[in-house]
């Protein structure tokens, strides 16, 4: 098959994954970019962690937030992987973009193993951490966000081969990579994080610095996603559409500050609710911009120092522990 002939969606032979000749390199890139990062979340010690959890150092509102963040996260990534197996990976026809969502899906998994090592680690009640996003309304509500887009797809009628198809499909990247990996995702990275920053629970923080790698880089492919399926049919990114995505947007924002709320009650460690409303739109924003629709919230980011997190050319100075050694080939660039 050609070049020519090569589509992201709607491609008419997609029998054998014919990877060479690459039409769209930057899908084989993220995919060596996902490669040097190789980890598990054995590697990372949890005894400082452990002792931490055990001892009273922390406060019954600080415990919250990491309850809450296992709580989302623990489910969120199983959707991720789902979505990618059982609705995304049958509709893409181009073999590169295949190669990496063959990738994304094993570092869901490693991400799902991750929250079962914390959960287990701590000694947690597994049916309350994993059935949180049954029992609290605030990820809940993310979650079932989420779901409905999934099975939208699974739909045994559903095709990308009609003008609306593509939209729906369409729809179901931007929920999982704009919002679900670069929106609501990022709330619990801060919250975490800066957890990491104080020296409080830093096995979490360190396997956390981790997937926030990973999750830059699938946000990247997915953003590159959406925008070359928008290319290819240029027809079907109509005004009336881009506003349905701009609610969309709008409602997930609606959902992520509700859940930042729900975590912080009454503030810890220099976080409130307030300063997470501003960094969400913020957020939102940057990603509406990637995809082509226009800003709306103007919010300021009040965490400068995520920032470094993301900067590989500062890692030796963030990271304190072996996190740093993880990647094992040419540095990346986000």
């Amino acid at each position: 098959m050609s070049n020519q002939e090569k589509r992201m969606i709607n491609c008419k032979q997609i029998d054998v994954n014919q990877l060479m000749p690459l039409k769209y390199h930057w899908a084989w890139e993220h995919y060596l970019n996902g490669c040097h990062n190789n980890w598990l979340p054995t590697e990372v010690a949890m005894q400082r962690d452990i002792e931490q959890w055990k001892s009273n150092l922390l406060s019954d509102d600080e415990r919250l937030v990491i309850m809450r963040n296992l709580g989302f996260f623990s489910t969120a990534e199983s959707l991720v992987g789902n979505n990618i197996v059982l609705a995304i990976f049958k509709h893409i026809t181009n073999a590169e973009a295949r190669q990496y969502l063959l990738r994304q899906a094993f570092e869901e998994a490693v991400h799902t193993h991750t929250f079962h090592y914390i959960v287990e680690s701590l000694s947690l009640d597994q049916k309350e951490v994993f059935d949180m996003y049954q029992q609290i309304e605030s990820i809940h509500d993310k979650d079932a966000f989420e779901m409905q887009l999934t099975e939208q797809i699974l739909d045994p009628h559903f095709t990308t081969e009609s003008d609306e198809g593509i939209r729906t499909f369409l729809k179901n990247l931007i929920g999982y990579y704009v919002i679900m990996e670069g929106i609501f995702f990022y709330s619990g990275f801060v919250m975490i994080l800066s957890f990491h920053r104080k020296n409080i629970m830093t096995g979490i923080g360190e396997q956390f610095q981790y997937i926030l790698r990973d999750e830059t880089i699938h946000l990247n492919f997915g953003i590159d996603l959406i925008n070359t399926i928008k290319e290819e049919n240029l027809h079907i990114w109509t005004s009336d559409f881009q506003e349905e995505v701009i609610e969309m947007i709008k409602e997930a924002v609606k959902l992520e500050i509700a859940y930042a709320k729900d975590c912080l009650p009454r503030g810890v460690l220099g976080l409130n609710a307030q300063l997470f409303e501003s960094y969400v739109q913020y957020i939102a924003d940057r990603r509406m911009e990637r995809i082509g629709l226009p800003t709306h919230y103007f919010s300021k980011n009040p965490f400068p120092w995520m920032s470094e997190v993301m900067d590989l050319d500062k890692e030796k100075n963030f990271f304190e522990t072996r996190v740093t050694e993880y990647q094992s080939g040419a540095a990346l660039v986000w």
